[in-house]
């Protein structure tokens, strides 16, 4: 047998034994909200970025609310989506929606129908589910990213996933990242952190009482993390939403500039435009963020010596 074809034949029994890793009472499973096979806005180069069900924040301008609370399984929807793609299945310990893929056309009608916002068109995986799926597009991407909801709710997952991904020679070339909005706690960031190659951490305010406003939630937590992820060398990424009138770090911009210019110089300032697609409630009204307010803040930035500012590329 020829060198290509022993190498296939061991690709084709690896992936068999991680797909059946699901089997083992032991493998943590994650709930997963959506997989994109190919990005290049989630991290460096082109990713496989995985949707985790479920944040701790209630950000009013959270443009996927309905990746915020899980399904409770009360089957509101069912009536609601016109393809009979949900159904509940009874036959477990307690009542579950199941989702057909197959027959949903994504019209999102059962979104609407729920009066949380959740989505029941979840899925669960296994970390053996998961590493099949790195493998189909394995020649399209140099790396995996994690995103939610908030990702860190799922921690014995992601550790799970990121370890298997480093102990697997096929798999161990990929990076492995973190797109959080900060809120993990030193425990949480320690066991993760030998598995982690980089995080993109999202800081909605400076202020306590603006974050607070925006997110349900205090920033100290997301302080504390950028402070040990820098001091690690694994903070890539900080991600600043700018909403006119309503985030302040246009007010702040003294205090910020400094702040950011105490971080490693490799750290990226990523500055997203705040806009209204999948915006509900209040935040539904507040002002769009156009291009000549990016540039702004960017320039107040700039003149206060902070580099590695990376701007959005498209406005809507």
């Amino acid at each position: 047998m020829s060198k290509v074809a022993v190498d296939k034949v061991a690709d084709r029994k690896t992936t068999e034994r991680e797909a059946n890793v699901h089997r083992s009472s032991a493998s943590p499973l994650a709930n997963v909200s959506q997989i994109l096979p190919f990005s290049c806005v989630d991290g460096p180069g082109s990713r496989l970025v995985i949707f985790l069900q479920g944040c701790n924040y209630s950000c009013k301008n959270c443009h996927n609310p309905h990746t915020i609370t899980p399904c409770d399984h009360c089957g509101d929807c069912i009536p609601a989506c016109p393809q009979a793609a949900l159904t509940l299945d009874s036959s477990g310990v307690k009542p579950r929606i199941v989702w057909d893929s197959q027959r949903c056309n994504q019209c999102d009608a059962c979104l609407s129908a729920c009066s949380k916002q959740s989505n029941p068109k979840t899925q669960q995986y296994s970390v053996g589910q998961l590493l099949a799926q790195i493998r189909i597009n394995l020649p399209f991407i140099n790396g995996i990213t994690v995103s939610g909801g908030e990702a860190s709710l799922q921690l014995p997952f992601v550790i799970a996933l990121f370890k298997a991904i480093k102990a697997s020679p096929q798999l161990s070339h990929l990076s492995c990242m973190l797109d959080t909005n900060g809120s993990l706690n030193h425990t949480g960031w320690h066991k993760l952190l030998p598995y982690l190659d980089g995080a993109m951490v999202d800081l909605k305010a400076w202020q306590q009482e603006t974050h607070n406003y925006i997110t349900g939630r205090d920033n100290h937590r997301v302080f504390q993390s950028l402070t040990l992820l820098a001091q690690h060398n694994k903070l890539y990424e900080v991600r600043l939403l700018h909403i006119p009138g309503i985030s302040d770090f246009d007010h702040e911009i003294a205090a910020l500039s400094h702040y950011l210019n105490q971080l490693p110089e490799s750290v990226r300032i990523k500055l997203n435009a705040f806009h209204h697609h999948g915006v509900t409630g209040e935040a539904a009204h507040w002002p769009n963020c156009h291009e000549a307010d990016i540039q702004q803040l960017a320039t107040q930035l700039s003149q206060r010596g902070v580099k590695h500012l990376v701007l959005p590329s498209v406005y809507l």
